[in-house]
């Protein structure tokens, strides 16, 4: 039943990604505006809102607006707010969106984005939107400075993602280039039948050695939230945090096809951060991954159930599940550890608990994993002994621990019901995962 649902949701997801490949490029009839670009040093917010209210709004399947860039540099100095969008082509080919860095206007003017009580600096979204950037369109988030000011800061306050695409179904967004991004790169929030390929990022300090703990941390490749049925296909992430994470209320999504880099993994979660609230993860896939240089493959974060402070950097207590959850093909490279679930989440300083969360996790699938890293340990699996995990299932597993050549043989368990595939051979490490 449980391969059954996962094939079920792919399906659909391969239909829709069929179908909205299709949409873009009808825009016979429709409104074109060409956004011309201010002078170097001057904002170009302005123009760029504008563009989208002549020429994003008022449209129809069978007569798309566009909106083009030019093969220049664009400065951005104020927040944008492009929601509402319909039937819309976006081009941006050579096209360089460059953040200013003025940190103190950001800090107190950045948009809210609903959720841990994050912000933006680039409210975007729509109905039947196709934005390419032909692997050539840029948005740089100048995030070197921000590196620098928060300084290994967890969630500075204030400090913006660079991309919110907020109430958005049916589009496609391709061959777009994020580099440097202020701190999460792509949120995906209230969002459904999305595709999103040929993505690369790139968010890492060239200030301070390469690895999954230096200061460009909270720079998430993308990040899901309350969203159903998302594609992210052929991504390419480099940075200092999750490569993609899906977060409360996430279902149906699919990651395929992607190479990632130096940071920390595929995530589930972290989850279960608001005291009584109900949230789900379900119906996850990712697979055909390449990893390296990373902290895990993938992992699953849940705040454990005794409340620490407020969101950002605080909460816990949540309810719900994560279930359905199917990783498949992953090939590692010099990898730090391999997979991990953890119901130990509690910043603030706070440790322990981890008996306490009630937030579930079920039906997970770990299948034919390859090649390499410096862990003797296949899973550290820490469930709460309130709500313990039960069908996890792992198989095909072609590791090797090159600090001494053999096969990982361990895998270190709580509160797991009935392993299917392995067996428990000591208990987790208590971690405190950010």
């Amino acid at each position: 039943m449980f391969k059954q649902l996962l094939l079920s949701a792919l399906s659909a997801q391969a239909a829709l990604a069929s179908a909205l490949a299709q949409r873009g490029g009808s825009g016979d009839g429709g409104k074109v505006c060409v956004v011309e670009p201010a002078e170097r040093g001057c904002d170009s917010a302005p123009a760029i809102e504008e563009a989208f209210r002549c020429c994003g709004v008022d449209n129809a399947p069978d007569r798309r607006g566009r909106v083009v860039f030019r093969d220049a540099v664009y400065d951005i100095k104020t927040v944008m707010n492009t929601t509402g969008l319909r039937y819309v082509d976006v081009e941006m080919d050579g096209t360089t969106l460059l953040w200013d860095q003025n940190i103190p206007y950001w800090l107190n003017a950045s948009l809210p984005v609903g959720y841990q009580n994050q912000t933006s600096v680039w409210h975007f979204g729509g109905e039947g939107i196709v934005w390419n950037g032909f692997g050539t369109g840029t948005l740089d988030g100048n995030g070197q400075v921000w590196y620098d000011f928060v300084n290994g800061t967890n969630n500075y306050p204030g400090r913006p993602h660079q991309l919110t695409i907020t109430g958005t179904r049916d589009s496609v967004f391709e061959g777009i280039r994020f580099v440097q991004s202020q701190m999460w790169t792509v949120t995906v929030i209230h969002s459904e039948n999305l595709l999103l390929e040929d993505i690369y990022v790139n968010s890492t300090d060239t200030k301070q050695e390469v690895g999954f703990d230096f200061s460009s941390l909270n720079t998430d490749g993308a990040d899901t939230i309350y969203a159903n049925n998302i594609t992210f296909r052929r991504w390419t992430v480099d940075n200092g945090d999750d490569s993609i994470a899906m977060k409360a209320n996430s279902t149906n999504i699919l990651i395929e096809d992607c190479k990632f880099y130096t940071g920390l993994g595929v995530a589930i979660g972290s989850i279960g951060q608001y005291t009584g609230r109900y949230e789900i993860i379900e119906n996850v896939t990712a697979r055909n991954i390449e990893i390296n240089h990373m902290r895990y493959g993938a992992y699953i974060k849940t705040w454990t159930g005794v409340p620490s402070g407020y969101p950002p950097n605080g909460g816990g207590g949540g309810l719900g599940y994560a279930a359905n959850l199917l990783f498949s093909n992953f090939t590692l490279h010099n990898a730090t550890g391999i997979f991990a679930v953890t119901q130990c989440t509690s910043y603030n300083d706070a440790t322990g608990n981890c008996d306490t969360s009630e937030f579930n996790i079920r039906n997970l699938r770990l299948e034919d994993w390859s090649g390499d890293g410096v862990s003797d340990v296949v899973a550290s699996v820490q469930c709460s002994a309130a709500s313990p995990c039960a069908g996890l299932e792992i198989e095909g597993i072609d590791i090797v621990d090159t600090v001494n050549n053999t096969a990982p043989a361990n895998y270190l368990c709580s509160n797991v019901l009935g392993p299917k595939g392995f067996e428990c051979t000591g208990e987790p490490w208590e971690e405190n995962n950010r």
